[in-house]
């Protein structure tokens, strides 16, 4: 198994590069691939020192499985090159995933669409997405999901570097000025925000992602949930409302969910479900905290919704970079190497 991580020096491709060793993954050799400015970097696989390829100039035959966290531009211009030179690609940007003829997978909610991949590429989800399919896969299937109301609560690692380092350093000018904090931080000047709209710490911004032009002042964040959704689960008609937002949290999204199904269903036998379905975790007091650095995802406070026949709330927690992107990309792996897709 000849196995490349693209973008291998990033927030995504660490994990990955971690994971991969972590689940003993079957590689018998892997090359690092990033952008020119972080090429001839020395990162570490099992001990052996591995030099970073430039991936604007790599050569990607012999290459069986190819694992990209390098954004859309780059996939949209390199993975059906690297797919033609023989390998499978799995992609962790926006740039395939509501192609028709590239399978969205979240492994626990449609592996069985693995079976049919014509382009050689294989999307997954946005990391808000991929936290709640393991959840509601097996709820669709017992009562028939019907709509969706969500809002999602999205750390700031969802908006890469840039976004960690900006919610860091206004909370170390909060630290510098903390006896001169008052109950609603106005004494604080915060440095000027640059990733986000506003400032982040402290603070909860009631946008995440870019808002579409003629999306009806939806965000780009907004959209990705609701399509995604659709396609996982295939359900094209399914009713979904979305606010994505912003808050002062390193690492985990959380989601909160009313659910509206066809047929009833119980917060007991919701339970009963979700005790079982793979990936998932019940938990009294599903946090970010809880879930950062954990493969499932949390959920709890299941109780009926009064607002909609046969409706059910539910609260749901995942760690971004890890089921959100890093993890959910290695066990498409695993299950294209458990289908036969992969040598091992």
């Amino acid at each position: 198994m000849r196995v490349a991580v693209v973008g291998a020096t990033g927030q995504v491709g660490g994990v990955m590069r971690k994971l991969l060793a972590e689940r003993a993954f079957p590689v018998d050799e892997i090359r690092y691939f990033s952008s020119q400015r972080s090429a001839g970097t020395v990162l570490d696989w099992k001990g052996a020192e591995v030099i970073v390829e430039d991936a604007a100039e790599a050569d990607w035959s012999g290459i069986d499985l190819a694992l990209l966290s390098a954004g859309k531009t780059f996939s949209l211009e390199y993975s059906p090159a690297i797919a033609a030179a023989g390998a499978i690609v799995i992609d962790n940007s926006s740039a395939w995933r509501m192609d028709p003829g590239v399978p969205l997978v979240v492994p626990e909610a449609n592996a069985d669409h693995l079976d049919d991949i014509p382009k050689g590429i294989v999307a997954n989800p946005n990391c808000t997405t991929m936290v709640a399919m393991p959840a509601l896969k097996p709820l669709d299937l017992a009562a028939g999901l019907e709509a969706l109301v969500v809002s999602t609560y999205q750390s700031v690692s969802g908006a890469g570097l840039s976004g960690v380092d900006e919610l860091e350093t206004q909370l170390k000018k909060a630290g510098r000025d903390v006896a001169s904090l008052t109950h609603d931080g106005s004494s604080i000047e915060f440095p000027s925000a640059e990733k986000f709209p506003d400032t982040i710490a402290f603070n909860v911004l009631p946008i995440a992602g870019s808002i579409v032009e003629d999306g009806h002042n939806e965000t780009d964040e907004e959209q990705k949930l609701r399509n995604e959704t659709r396609k996982i689960l295939g359900l094209p008609e399914l009713a979904v409302s979305v606010t994505c937002v912003r808050v002062p949290v390193f690492t985990g999204h959380s989601l909160s969910l009313n659910a509206r199904f066809a047929r009833p269903l119980t917060p007991e036998a919701a339970s009963e479900l979700l005790a079982r379905a793979p990936g998932v975790a019940l938990s009294a007091m599903p946090t970010p905290l809880k879930c950062a650095g954990a493969d499932p995802i949390f959920v709890g406070r299941i109780r009926r919704d009064p607002t909609a026949p046969n409706g059910l709330s539910l609260f749901i927690c995942g760690d971004n970079l890890r089921k959100g992107a890093a993890l959910n990309a290695i066990q498409i792996a695993e299950e294209l190497l458990r289908r036969g897709r992969l040598p091992g």
